[in-house]
């Protein structure tokens, strides 16, 4: 009898142990606390931090994972996920809490996939850049009417609209000759966007990111800068064409590398729209001016794309698990290309390391800087 009650507790502990995850919407106060068990589960490669706060006065919360967390170590790229920027449009938030818990669980598996990556790489992960925004949105409920309920901040402004406007002045210097890589602000800037757009403008220009993915809703496709067309307003009206990068080839490749690794981007027709291998330019898609994504390549080393994830851009709670399995994959190997290319250290002829040095790649019209 004490034999079969202890297999019956052994066979009790392993159900506990494997335990299915829930997958539910998190109102800001249960996302904060998901960021800080997951720390607490992880200490020794995470960390928690905040880079402002809303107009509201939420945190704009992140989840650093490293294996020296806090510290920028030499030659250890900087990658960052941010979600959540317009309030209803949720799949994001839920996806970079998932893959937090993810990450630390397959850490501390010893998964070599995901010690490799958590010992080479800085991962910054921002579930939500909206907090106000998204309680609005999450308070009406996937159920509601209201398409565009939570969109913005409190403030009512698009924030994906709100970062100062570079593609103007990088237009004219490729026609006429200037700068082709870190643009400067106008003096005023900061008193011309929102708490949000600032705070997330100070982080991004804090640390040396090279790479990253701003998680959208309401259609599923990878969509790559530029997103403002060369001719933006014409005869009154919003043009769309093509308007590639110099390094359009190498945003194609990024894209590529999510819409195949996911479930289901790359076939194309979704949510009624037809992107071929589920990837598009932005300006060839809508024309959209002061966006996030553009303002990172003009503005910093940062090469950053935006992922549409979902027809429903507040999908019903038993959507979550299926878009979950749909984006783990592509979630790892998009971060897996921070990797691929060169790295170095610029140094003088003392072995004395330049900061700010500028370095061409022939072919392209677009610098970059050392940190």
């Amino acid at each position: 009898m004490s034999g079969l009650l202890s297999v019956f507790l052994h066979l009790f502990l392993l159900c506990k142990l494997a335990a299915p995850v829930t997958f539910r919407h998190r109102r800001y106060d249960d996302l904060v606390r998901t960021l800080y068990k997951v720390h607490n589960e992880c200490p020794h490669i995470t960390r928690v931090y905040s880079v402002g706060r809303s107009v509201k006065g939420r945190h704009l919360y992140v989840l650093e994972f490293s294996d020296y967390p806090g510290i920028h170590e030499p030659l250890e790229p900087e990658v960052k996920y941010v979600g959540n920027m317009h309030g209803n449009e949720v799949l994001g938030r839920e996806l970079l809490l998932q893959l937090s818990e993810f990450l630390c669980e397959e850490f501390r598996s010893a998964n070599p996939r995901i010690l490799r990556l958590v010992q080479d790489t800085r991962i910054h992960i921002m579930p939500s850049m909206n907090p106000d925004g998204y309680e609005v949105a999450a308070a009406q409920g996937p159920d509601a009417s209201g398409y565009l309920v939570g969109r913005n901040n409190a403030n009512g402004v698009d924030l994906n609209r709100n970062f100062p406007d570079l593609n103007t002045y990088i237009y004219y210097n490729e026609k006429y000759g200037g700068p082709n890589h870190h643009l400067p602000l106008p003096d005023n800037w900061k008193s011309q966007v929102e708490p949000e757009t600032r705070a997330v403008i100070q982080w991004i220009r804090s640390l040396n990111f090279v790479l990253s993915a701003n998680l959208h809703g309401g259609a599923v496709v990878a969509n790559y800068p530029y997103d403002k067309s060369l001719e933006h307003r014409f005869r009154g009206f919003r043009r769309t064409a093509n308007t590639p990068t110099p390094d359009d080839k190498l945003f194609q490749k990024l894209a590529k590398v999510y819409s195949y690794a996911h479930g289901w981007m790359h076939h194309g027709w979704n949510c009624g729209d037809y992107f071929p291998d589920g990837i598009t330019n932005g300006a060839s898609w809508y024309s959209l001016s002061k966006g996030m994504q553009d303002f990172n390549y003009l503005h910093t080393n940062c090469f950053e794309i935006t992922l549409e994830l979902s027809c429903d851009k507040f999908p019903r709670q038993e959507e979550l698990q299926r878009e979950w399995l749909g984006n783990r994959e592509a979630l790892i190997q998009f971060l897996e290309q921070v990797h691929q290319g060169i790295k170095g250290m610029v140094l003088d002829e003392n072995n004395n390391y330049l900061p700010k040095a500028v370095i061409s790649v022939s072919g392209i019209n677009h610098d970059v800087t050392s940190g």
